[in-house]
């Protein structure tokens, strides 16, 4: 291990590869040297031979190391990669170092893609921009040759409220930022405040810093010999001499631009100052919701339903849709340790408002009052009453809304809260089944048709199976049409799908024996056959159905699916089973048959609505501690959050219609 091998670098060169050979139940290591292929093999961080020539690279000039690794299952518990995460890391990397190309291919899905930046950060800036740009790409770069510091910065303004400044030193994401990052706020802030007081007057309120970072997008990427990291995990740069070196540079070059460029100096100007007056009016307004004492029920808001408890750690508040709904919880509750906060209508989406608007919203003050940990800067977690916020909506589509919208103001402006686990979505039952004196809730589809099965089995009489045995090839049997009708949604035509999977070595067949193979089977089910190509590798075709008119299109598409590959595998798990008691009835027949027994003479009725339940149901189904089932909320990948969050609550229509159709079809349910 040693720092002399590259100028610069993430840690000890050597120590990345030992730890992924010590984890690793084989490592094959392939090196291009002077003319030579070396090659080494391990197993478990053991060489299992020495290393060898073993042949000649083609020029004297090619080189290059190969790395092979097999994660080991003994010791990982996950072992397969997440292409997303790779290919968010690579990007990183090639916008980092211009230049650089960057393949990427996995070879499961045939996923291939290259990533290549000729502009750098000036295209990491451009394409993390949410919204439109305000200003061009201000981009610079400068080497202090006495520490061997090389700073990189790109920056713009967007018409946006929030910031995004991304910081690397190394290409080493400082997600907690550190000197750097520190230095270059302080050189942009110095550089367009001293602009502001140099060049426009006004009576409104000065910026400060925080009104300069509003609709900032920035990256700033350091390479230094030695740095300072704080921490293990290297997410903070401790270096202090990079505060003065970016500060200053970062000073110099700004004020350099605001200078040469007035019309765009005027602009950033403008958005401080509107900045800065939007938060004297959100201070304003937080006045307002801010209680003088945080337990005194008189400063609370009055549809709050407190609890007795005074003790956070022991109490929860549900925020429930409805007045109807939070009428029955607070019946149902159980007084000394839940609150309830009834919701009226949907509240704000405040990825579309500025916080002196939020904060002008009746629901949103009174959620903000009732939690008693304030907001913004006046925030104090230790302030919190309740220890457990839940959401609690209706299972239709406006609930649904309901939920994104108050998660969007959780991650917007309070989002401690989710980080240290204190918010939760209530998953009140989806369905209830009532037969003669028995009342079953059950949470979902699949419990739902679960409990169908394990119940109709009671009236059929079959002989070759036991009881236990039946139920799980009727539970087999459900899975093998879920993952059916959901390749339906993309596909089409249920019946070429069941046949592709069912016919023994269909999938090796010639295509134009498919083609021929397919078309008697829709002749044989009356389907009129209007139009059918095939080519060496797809087949094409539409056909009139009872349904309608159907297009089918069939290449390698389809068997790489996902879900083909579980609709396949579960069939083969069915034909694990004894189906001789069948007498060559269909088996997803026979388990239609099953559920409709379960189904005779009872009411399985859908809910919709919180406020279909009456308090005692409520209580037992979904706020019971014994019974309920909720799901906490949690933060795994900061970025790709804040992109689904921006994406799908934002001002911009038409990524988000372009996202809505690319996954339509991903769709469990559907409340029309």
């Amino acid at each position: 291990f040693d720092n002399d091998t590259y100028k610069v670098s993430g840690g000890l060169h050597g120590v990345g590869v030992s730890v992924v050979n010590a984890l690793s139940k084989r490592l094959i290591m392939t090196i291009k040297k002077e003319g030579q292929i070396y090659r080494q093999e391990f197993e478990k961080g053991i060489p299992i031979s020495e290393l060898e020539v073993i042949g000649k690279t083609k020029s004297a000039k090619e080189s290059g190391t190969t790395i092979e690794f097999f994660p080991d299952e003994s010791v990982m518990e996950v072992v397969e990669f997440q292409a997303g995460i790779l290919q968010k890391r690579f990007k990183e990397m090639a916008y980092l170092n211009d230049g650089l190309r960057i393949s990427f291919k996995e070879e499961k899905t045939q996923l291939q893609e290259t990533y290549f930046y000729e502009d750098g950060l000036k295209q990491f800036v451009k394409d993390s921009a949410k919204k439109e740009l305000l200003t061009s790409i201000v981009a610079f770069k400068s080497m202090d040759e006495e520490t061997h510091t090389s700073i990189e910065v790109a920056l713009a303004y967007a018409d946006d409220y929030n910031e995004n400044t991304l910081s690397f030193v190394n290409n080493i994401k400082t997600s907690e930022g550190g000197t750097h990052e520190a230095g270059f706020k302080m050189g942009l802030s110095k550089a367009i405040l001293q602009y502001i007081d140099n060049n426009i007057k006004t009576k409104e309120s000065r910026p400060i810093s925080e009104d300069i970072k509003e609709g900032l997008i920035a990256v700033v990427s350091l390479k230094m010999s030695e740095p300072l990291f704080e921490g293990q995990t290297k997410s903070k740069l401790g270096s202090s001499y990079a505060r003065a070196l970016v500060s200053k540079l970062v000073y110099d070059k700004i004020h350099q631009f605001l200078e040469e460029n007035p019309n765009e100096a005027k602009i950033i100007a403008n958005k401080a100052l509107l900045a800065a007056k939007a938060r004297e009016a959100s201070k304003k307004a937080r006045e307002l919701t801010r209680k003088k004492d945080n337990l005194s029920v008189g400063t609370l808001p009055g549809k709050l339903a407190d609890c007795q408890s005074k003790d956070p750690l022991e109490s929860e508040i549900f925020l429930v849709e409805g007045d109807s709904a939070g009428g029955s919880a607070k019946q149902g509750r159980d007084r000394v340790f839940q609150a309830i906060l009834p919701l009226k209508g949907k509240i704000l989406n405040v990825e579309k408002s500025h916080l002196s608007k939020i904060l002008k919203s009746e629901e949103i003050k009174n959620m903000i009052t009732a939690f008693g940990c304030g907001i913004q800067e006046s925030f104090d977690i230790e302030r919190l009453r309740y220890h457990k916020i839940i959401i609690m909506t209706d299972a239709d589509v406006d609930g649904s809304h309901i939920q994104t919208l108050l998660m969007t103001f959780f991650y917007r402006y309070l989002r401690p809260l989710i980080e240290q686990g204190h918010v939760y979505i209530a998953q009140a039952p989806l369905y209830k089944y009532k037969k003669g004196k028995t009342e079953i809730y059950l949470k979902d589809g699949v419990a739902l048709d679960h409990f169908l099965i394990e119940h109709g089995i009671n009236s059929v009489d079959i002989e070759g199976i036991g009881k236990n045995d039946l139920m799980n090839l009727l539970k087999v049997a459900r899975h093998y049409r879920y993952a059916l009708l959901e390749l339906e949604k993309r596909y089409n035509l249920l019946e070429i799908l069941r046949f592709l999977i069912e016919t023994k070595d269909a999938l090796s067949f010639d295509m134009k024996v498919l083609e021929k193979s397919i078309l008697e089977k829709l002749e044989g089910l009356n389907y009129q056959i209007l139009r059918s190509f095939a080519t060496e590798e797809s087949l094409h075709l539409h056909a009139q159905t009872p349904k309608g008119l159907v297009e089918f299109n069939l290449d390698d598409n389809l068997f790489k699916e996902v879900l083909f590959e579980e609709a396949h595998y579960t069939y083969q798990k069915l034909m694990e089973y004894n189906l001789d008691f069948l007498e060559n009835k269909d088996i997803l027949a026979f388990l239609e048959e099953v559920e409709n027994y379960a189904k005779k003479g009872a009411n399985i009725q859908r809910y919709k609505g919180l406020g279909e339940m009456n308090p005692n149901d409520l209580w037992e189904t979904t706020m019971h501690k014994e019974n309920r089932s909720l799901i906490k909320l949690k933060i795994e990948d900061l970025e790709k959050t804040d992109a689904i969050f921006s994406l799908c609550m934002g001002d911009e229509v038409e990524p988000r219609r372009a996202f809505i159709q690319a996954h339509a079809k991903d769709v469990k349910q559907l409340d029309v």
